[in-house]
């Protein structure tokens, strides 16, 4: 009997330890290992996620100094879903529908109602934000537009500019104001103002539109990312962009804020190395401010890497961020000038510039070992095609690139032929985008009889003669031209434009290295060194002999070498355009160099004493002359002409007589059908890279002036009491 009541008693023992056990873990499991899951289940109690973005990559220089970064920055949202709901807990039903019209499709005129939303923000938000000071004025239209749009899901930014005294009297005054936040997010930061602007670009602000459905549903709320829309900003987008964190939010059976469950902090994107140098930039930059109009590129011609890439007009990427004023926008994009418009990716006439290319491809024949009369011109049909002076006579290569002769080139690019010109055109890569990293580049052209004929003409010698004195629809790019130099300096080597030079995380890690890309060498397609050789020695006679067109290029510093060009327009008001290109040392190049001056009188008088001054300026650099980069205003735009630049502490000489040696412009006019004049790149306003623009507040959203005291002492939910 005693030992069968025992047995029951283990039993129960057991029964009551394996319930308590079972009970125990139950508990655990509900209250540790799946709190959330029925935390949120609790009456009243909700959880919400909130996509914090990642924080930016900066964009630095070649050396690492910073020329983009993000600074943090506070902004005001409102959830107008919050905000509907407090409204209807304090108010028996809605305000008055708000009516508005808009036309169908068929240009039928509708009338639409809907929700008051700045109504109930008015009546629900503004009293709070009032007593703490932080109304003001803003764009009422956009609050409607958004909240139809969006329904209330996605948060409305109430102000993107509070300071950090503003933000922190919210947080410490902040009790029960439905449905505001205030969220530390990143600001773009141009340090050096228009310094680069057009390899920099600019932001837009986060478009919710753009992000995939799949994406916002792992998100109640999801705040999105600013993008690039232009320049490096757009495309290395993908490496800056940071990864985003996560905000876990709990509010009570009120719909008020209780505090943060858990957050994921966001992480930063990479930075990305330039290939330019601050110094360098900031050298080519101020010495471009002699022209109203204008490009400057600097590559190093022992890789390709670009060194500078400047245009002027210029414009100030900060003016962008976060958002562009509608008279910002409109003052850039009408000015005649357009300085959101890069000279320095597009095509021109290259004018005589584009006689080294011809150059190089008389070496692909035998005809770089001729000589050729100048003969004054030369002529074709019924029309004689004039050069610029009748008294070079018979010139060699070498020679009649240092006279700049017209008369020699028609004749020797017609002994090469357009399809020798065509296979060197195509390896120093003309008529096509080098494939450098920012927005906006255009390929030019380089006529030949396919493309002619497409235009509805046949080629002729004539056609090959514009080719060669870079004139008629001859198109190349100051940045090509820059490489079309640095093959030359190098002897024969043409690499691609590189202006990435590395991508590297926070911590030093490289993501991606661009080394240098050799996409031909001259000597391998049947050229040889001593060829080469030919060509650039001309460009030193260029220079540094007498007779040249450019003796006002002629360095004390160093040995500079280069080419004249003057390019007859299509524009009466702006004749010709002139260029120079350059470089320097002679026997070892560490830089080639392209100007292109707009409106410009001569190569040898408006563009060759720029490039000289870059380029001593960058060799007394490089001998330990100590450069600051500073901040740089807009560079502003003016049309006069421009017929001499002086560096001698005296301005531009716009009036000043040209040089006696330095060549003209021919008038090529009747040998160039009326379709194929100089085509215009500039793009309209409607197809630059939209920023975001501002909206400007409306009569009903000038609020500002109703602010309290700038330090109240907040009572938190008094004025919602009184509308009980």
């Amino acid at each position: 009997m005693v030992t069968h009541f025992r047995v029951r008693l283990y039993l129960l023992a057991v029964l009551v330890m394996a319930g308590f056990s079972l009970l125990i873990y139950r508990l655990y499991v509900i209250q540790v290992t799946d709190h959330q899951y029925w935390a949120a289940r609790v009456p009243g109690s909700k959880f919400e996620s909130v996509r914090i973005p990642g924080i930016r990559g900066e964009i630095k220089d070649r050396n690492g100094i910073t020329l983009v970064d993000s600074t943090p920055n506070y902004e005001l949202r409102l959830d107008l879903q919050e905000i509907v709901a407090a409204y209807l807990k304090t108010h028996s039903k809605l305000p008055e529908p708000y009516t508005w019209e808009r036309f169908d499709s068929y240009g039928q005129r509708e009338i639409k109602t809907e929700t008051d939303i700045v109504a109930i923000v008015e009546a629900t938000v503004f009293p709070g934000l009032q007593d703490l000071g932080l109304l003001a004025d803003y764009s009422s239209s956009s609050m409607r537009v958004h909240y139809r749009s969006t329904r209330g899901i996605v948060p409305f930014t109430y102000r993107r500019d509070l300071s950090f005294k503003e933000f922190a009297r919210f947080a410490e005054n902040n009790v029960g104001i439905p449905g505001v936040t205030v969220t530390r997010t990143g600001r773009r930061r141009y340090l050096y103002d228009s310094l680069a602007c057009h390899v920099l670009g600019y932001l837009n602000l986060a478009d919710i539109d753009q992000v995939p459905e799949e994406k916002k549903r792992d998100f109640n709320y999801y705040v999105g990312d600013d993008y690039g829309v232009m320049g490096i900003e757009k495309t290395m987008d993908h490496y800056l962009q940071g990864k985003p964190g996560k905000l876990i939010i709990e509010k009570d059976e009120k719909r008020k804020f209780v505090g943060e469950v858990s957050r994921t902090e966001p992480e930063p994107g990479s930075d990305v190395y330039l290939t330019i140098d601050a110094r360098i930039q900031l050298i080519t930059e101020e010495s471009l401010r002699k022209i109203g109009r204008g490009a400057a590129v600097v590559i190093d011609p022992r890789n390709g890497e670009v060194l500078a890439i400047a245009s002027v007009p210029s414009f100030n990427p900060n003016v962008f961020i976060p958002e562009v004023r509608i008279d910002d926008w409109k003052r850039y994009t009408e000015d005649p000038t357009s300085p959101m418009f890069s000279r320095a990716i597009n095509p021109y006439s290259p004018g005589s510039t584009g006689k080294i290319p011809v150059a190089l491809a008389g070496c692909l024949s035998d005809t770089c070992n001729r000589s050729f009369p100048c003969g004054g011109g030369a002529q074709y049909g019924n029309k004689f095609m004039k050069c610029w002076s009748s008294e070079h006579g018979t010139l060699d290569l070498s020679n009649a690139i240092k006279v700049s002769c017209n008369g020699y080139f028609y004749r020797f690019a017609n002994h090469t032929g357009i399809r020798n010109i065509q296979t060197m055109t195509n390896l120093l890569g003309l008529g096509r985008t080098t494939g450098i990293e920012v927005t906006g580049e255009n390929p030019g052209n380089i006529p030949n009889p396919e493309w002619l004929r497409m235009q509805g003409l046949l080629w002729s010698d004539a056609f090959t003669a514009l080719v060669s004195i870079g004139q008629g629809a001859t198109e190349t790019s100051p940045l090509q031209m820059a490489s079309v130099t640095a093959t030359v300096a190098n002897g024969g080597k043409v690499y691609q434009p590189r202006l990435i030079r590395k991508i590297a995380e926070k911590d030093g890690e490289v993501v991606k290295a661009d080394d240098p890309i050799l996409k031909h060498d001259l000597t391998r397609e049947g050229i040889t060194a001593e060829q080469i050789e030919v060509v650039k020695r001309g460009m030193w006679r260029v220079v540094n002999e007498p007779g040249g067109t450019a003796g006002r290029a002629k360095s004390d510093l160093t040995v500079l070498s280069g080419k004249t060009g003057t390019a007859q327009t299509a524009n009466p008001n702006q004749p010709t355009n002139a260029w120079f290109i350059a470089f320097a040392p002679y026997d070892d190049p560490e830089m080639a160099v392209c100007i292109f001056v707009e409106n410009g009188n001569s190569g040898g008088g408006a563009a060759s004493p720029i490039a000289k001054n870059i380029i001593d300026n960058i060799a007394t650099m490089n001998q330990g002359r100590e450069i600051k980069v500073t901040a740089l205003p807009e560079a502003i735009g003016q049309t006069d002409r421009v017929m001499s630049v002086a560096f001698d502490d005296t301005d531009l000489a716009a009036f000043a007589q040209a040089d006696e040696a330095s060549e003209s412009a021919v008038d090529v006019a009747a040998f160039v059908p009326d379709s194929l004049q100089e085509r215009n790149f500039r793009p309209l306003s409607g197809n630059l890279a939209q920023p975001t623009i501002k909206q400007t507040s409306d009569s009903r959203g000038r609020v500002g002036n109703l602010n309290a005291k700038p330090y109240p002492k907040f009572r938190p939910l008094q004025w919602l009491k009184k509308k009980r």
